[in-house]
């Protein structure tokens, strides 16, 4: 028992005498949380980063390479990613590659916030100057802009969101320590430079081939982490690739404005096609998916509400057009629907604009059908009545007995109580009038009410006395 109690306590002291050493050694076993943003900077990438620094903190990363190779996107999602970069626990390095990649427009403004910027050779950054507000497309031989020239534009609120972007670079600039002048320049001259050139002019803090040498050079340097001085201890570590999840595939492909307006367009029509043909299922069910999709989609991005109003008038118009034909709906449809796509984004971005090579066709091809549906319509409105008592009006019958204005009479191969305001006998040719309680209004017929079309009708007629003899 001594023993035994002996070589517990021992193996309770040594334990005790490793913990420590080995609670280091897992702490020193860091890792280096790496993302890749390749495309538009839009919804879809700023929840990424989001993701991927929760991710970092919660692993207790030591870094986060942010691989960037992007011609910019929407400002908003640009702006949420810059706040997340300057309020992140873990510090982010700015890495654009791979070689022949970019960091264009947006993709300058992120890589001025983080805390660390380097560049593959072979790559640029810069052409940061804010594009034009979405509106109505200038009429050609409009008012010139001044886009290449240096000058400021002439439009005041061109004006406001160009100095706007100066001070949000300037000042990123002046918090990492790097070139601001040329951070200025790139905004109002939509400058651009090469990996070396970026080097030389002080914009980024070194060019790596790849992310082991990228990590080597970010060792050892002092960076400010949320208010905070911190050492970077990079060297070695082992790059773990965060890839993203489906829910951020989809967001990319849906924040599309043309993929949102046609989900749009298949969801308001797969729920007419529902409401006018009840039971089908399929087409109701994937319109209102699509439909929320779409709604969700345009939450997401910075759009103009009477855009997107005369968007919905256009598609209600076109719709109103299919079921009461009169040709000037259908062209006020289309014509609302171009306008409102046209007004839909207040801001238009690299990877953010709608496409006429998209949007025309989906609005002519929509006006086509409400067109040909209506063309049915009225088709079938001309027509006579097939079924129930209008159709029976003109149907030749026999007189099977007659009396005192009443009788019976055979029609469709059926017998039927008949009455009449005139002199009938049996074996007159006769003719329906009306039909009223099951009663069938019959006259005689007379050389001016056989025409063509009650030529068919008497054959018919002949047809169903052959059957009764």
């Amino acid at each position: 028992m001594r023993l035994a109690r002996v070589a517990l306590l021992a193996a309770a002291f040594v334990a005790a005498l490793l913990f420590p050493f080995s609670s280091a050694g897992t702490a020193a076993e860091r890792v280096a949380v790496s993302i890749a943003i390749d495309g538009a900077i839009g919804p879809a990438s700023s929840r990424q980063l989001k993701e991927a620094l929760k991710a970092a903190a919660e692993r207790n990363a030591a870094v986060l390479i942010l691989q960037l190779d992007t011609p910019g996107g929407l400002v908003t999602s640009m702006r949420e990613m810059i706040a997340d970069i300057l309020a992140s626990p873990v510090p982010v390095i700015g890495y654009v590659a791979p070689a022949g990649g970019h960091a264009a427009s947006a993709g300058t403004y992120i890589l001025y916030s983080t805390h660390v910027a380097a560049m593959a050779p072979g790559t640029n950054l810069g052409a940061a100057t804010p594009v034009e507000i979405g509106g109505l497309p200038s009429l050609p031989g409009g008012e010139k802009d001044n886009k290449g020239t240096g000058q400021p534009s002439a439009d005041p609120m061109m004006a406001k969101v160009t100095n706007d972007a100066v001070a949000l670079i300037r000042s990123l600039a002046e918090l990492r320590g790097r070139n601001g002048d040329w951070g200025e320049k790139a905004v109002r001259e939509a400058a651009s430079l090469s990996a070396s050139a970026a080097l030389q002019q002080h914009v980024i803090d070194f060019v790596a081939r790849d992310t082991t040498e990228l990590l080597q050079l970010a060792d050892g340097r002092t960076v400010d982490v949320a208010g905070k001085k911190e050492v970077l201890a990079t060297k070695g570590l082992t790059v773990e690739t965060l890839d993203p999840g489906w829910f951020i595939r989809l967001l990319a492909v849906i924040t599309d404005p043309n993929v949102a307006v046609l989900l749009m367009l298949i969801g308001f029509y797969g729920i007419v096609f529902e409401v006018t043909s009840p039971g089908a299922v399929a087409p109701g069910v994937i319109g209102a998916i699509c439909l929320v999709l779409a709604l969700y989609a345009l939450d997401l991005l910075p759009i103009n509400y009477t855009g997107l109003a005369l968007m919905l008038l256009g598609v209600a118009f076109l719709i109103i057009e299919a079921f009461n034909p009169t040709v000037l709906l259908g062209l006020g449809g289309a014509t609302a629907f171009l306008l409102g796509a046209a007004m839909l984004l207040k801001v238009e971005g690299p990877g953010f604009a709608i496409s006429w090579a998209i949007i025309g066709p989906a609005a002519a091809l929509t006006l086509a059908l409400a067109l040909l549906a209506g063309s049915y319509l009225w088709a079938a409105r001309r027509n006579p009545p097939r079924i129930g008592g209008e159709a029976m009006r003109g149907l030749p019958v026999e007189i099977l007995d007659w009396q005192d204005g009443e009788g019976h009479v055979l029609a469709l191969g059926e017998r039927w109580r008949a009455k009449a305001d005139e002199p009938i006998a049996p074996g007159d040719r006769a003719e329906v009038t009306a039909v009223g309680d099951l009663v069938l209004t019959v006259r005689r017929r007379g050389a001016g009410n056989d025409g063509a079309g009650n030529n068919g009708r008497e054959s018919t007629g002949a047809g169903n006395d052959g059957a009764k003899q």
